[in-house]
């Protein structure tokens, strides 16, 4: 498992405060070395319990966040009122609460594309622009201090569905999804690529629920194929893996 930590977490909740006391630390550590840092945003459920903690948790402020920038690792691309747009409930559950962070801002640019007509390639263009411009390179590749992700039960990170485009990408930081057929949301999505992850100094993968324990199994456990697993790509030394009993009880 080339280094790669592996904590078990008493209950789910575990899994979020875990996850903040990495990101308190990862964070820190940044501002410390250049007087700013590089935070990437997971998706779907295993954001919203951290994102609750980072609102609301003593610990948090442990970070000057007016230096923090905040990215997303993946993005449905449809309308912020979309009801499974990610940057929605980042901002509705931590953002923009009250009182929020302050922190700068670099979602996804998927209002703009589709104010302008244009589509996910444009969207994935611009944010790689972005992403070259703003970060500091480990690698060769944008350096995240922390990369936050979840991981599906067929083994996806970010938008990185088995066996598609985006499991082999080596050259593009960010680039378009077609709508999955095996998954839901059935939507579009833009992602960072996955070889993005050999340039992060932290990557924490967050895997609450029974239901993904075979995968967590079969990522940990068998020889390296990333296409077929692309959470393979997280398994490295500079990630920690948080499982909690129930998905961590096939290991």
């Amino acid at each position: 498992m080339q280094g790669t930590s592996i904590v078990i977490c008493p209950h789910k909740d575990g899994i979020a405060s875990r996850a903040l006391d990495l990101v308190v630390e990862g964070l820190r550590s940044g501002l410390a070395r250049r007087g700013a840092a590089h935070l990437a945003l997971t998706g779907g459920s295993s954001a919203a319990a951290l994102f609750a903690l980072l609102r609301s948790d003593p610990r948090a402020r442990r970070v000057d966040w007016s230096h923090v920038h905040v990215w997303q690792g993946d993005e449905r691309f449809v309308p912020i009122d979309h009801p499974d747009r990610n940057w929605a409930g980042a901002l509705r559950d931590w953002l923009e609460a009250d009182p929020g962070p302050g922190a700068i801002l670099h979602p996804i640019p998927v209002d703009e594309a589709l104010d302008g007509g244009h589509d996910a390639g444009w969207a994935a263009e611009r944010y790689a622009e972005d992403l070259a411009a703003t970060l500091p390179t480990r690698e060769g590749v944008p350096s995240f201090d922390v990369l936050l992700l979840g991981m599906g039960g067929d083994g996806h990170i970010l938008s990185t569905f088995p066996d598609t485009p985006a499991a082999h990408e080596t050259v593009r930081t960010a680039m378009p999804v077609a709508a999955p057929d095996h998954i839901e949301p059935h939507l579009p999505r833009v992602t960072l690529s996955p070889f993005v992850l050999r340039g992060a100094l932290s990557i924490v993968v967050m895997v609450p629920g029974a239901g993904k324990a075979a995968t967590v199994r079969d990522v940990l456990g068998s020889p390296a194929e990333p296409a077929r697993l692309p959470a393979q790509t997280a398994v490295r030394p500079t990630a920690v893996w948080l499982l909690e009993p129930g998905s961590a009880s096939e290991l």
